[in-house]
């Protein structure tokens, strides 16, 4: 197989999280007075960290930003998690390429309590050698952070070959913080990219479909 040690991101990559994203952060905006019908203008909340999107894109304060996330949480760790769905072809991918040898992580900027829960809902958890999120106290939101504690937690498992590694995610987030690392990056355009986000990113590769990332790992 092209790659060895694989860190996923999850919103938009191994699953669509988008109604419980969306959905919550309506909730969040709700308590502030603001109302936004159309869940498909909060799109771009999937992907970075929350407190940064709610100050980009509403003007919040810092302090606002952070009581917004609260709201946020408030639904999302009783509903919003499970109202997502898991990618076509994504257990068999992580089936494949964890019966192969390879060992995978996952390397999201979502709370890791969260990410884990939903792994598990989708009974895909056991296919992660390494889970890694941000903490919910607000550390470590950053993807070049999330892939460095990942990178250093596949250490147990033998020091990782940095050209034998890639970062697999959707965002630009996940690329930069590949390029961070000086890890080859893959950018799947089936998540919630804009156009040419990837490739002006610099992604080593970018793939259109779960069948297309299965081709490019698998191969030998």
């Amino acid at each position: 197989m092209k790659y060895r040690y694989l860190l996923f991101d999850l919103d938009g990559t191994l699953t669509d999280p988008k109604v419980g994203i969306t959905t919550c952060v309506q909730y969040a905006l709700n308590h502030f007075g603001i109302y936004e019908s159309d869940n498909t203008k909060l799109e771009p909340f999937i992907g970075p960290p929350l407190q940064d999107s709610f100050m980009q894109f509403y003007g919040m304060s810092s302090q606002n930003a952070q009581k917004a996330v609260e709201k946020y949480r408030e639904r999302f760790s009783e509903v919003g998690l499970y109202e997502n769905s898991i990618y076509e072809g994504i257990a068999e991918l992580l089936s494949q390429l964890h019966c192969g040898g390879c060992r995978l992580a996952v390397a999201s900027s979502k709370p890791t309590v969260f990410v884990e829960k939903i792994l598990s809902h989708f009974n895909i958890a056991d296919y992660f050698d390494v889970v890694v999120g941000s903490e919910l106290d607000g550390s470590r939101v950053r993807k070049e952070e999330v892939v460095q504690e990942a990178l250093k937690q596949l250490e147990k498992f033998g020091a990782a070959n940095p050209k034998k590694t890639v970062m697999i995610g959707d965002r630009c987030f996940d690329i930069e913080g590949a390029k961070e690392h000086n890890l080859d990056s893959i950018g799947v355009t089936y998540g919630y990219s804009q156009p040419g986000e990837l490739e002006k990113a610099g992604a080593t590769f970018v793939v259109n479909s779960v069948a297309e990332l299965s081709r490019l790992l698998l191969e030998e």
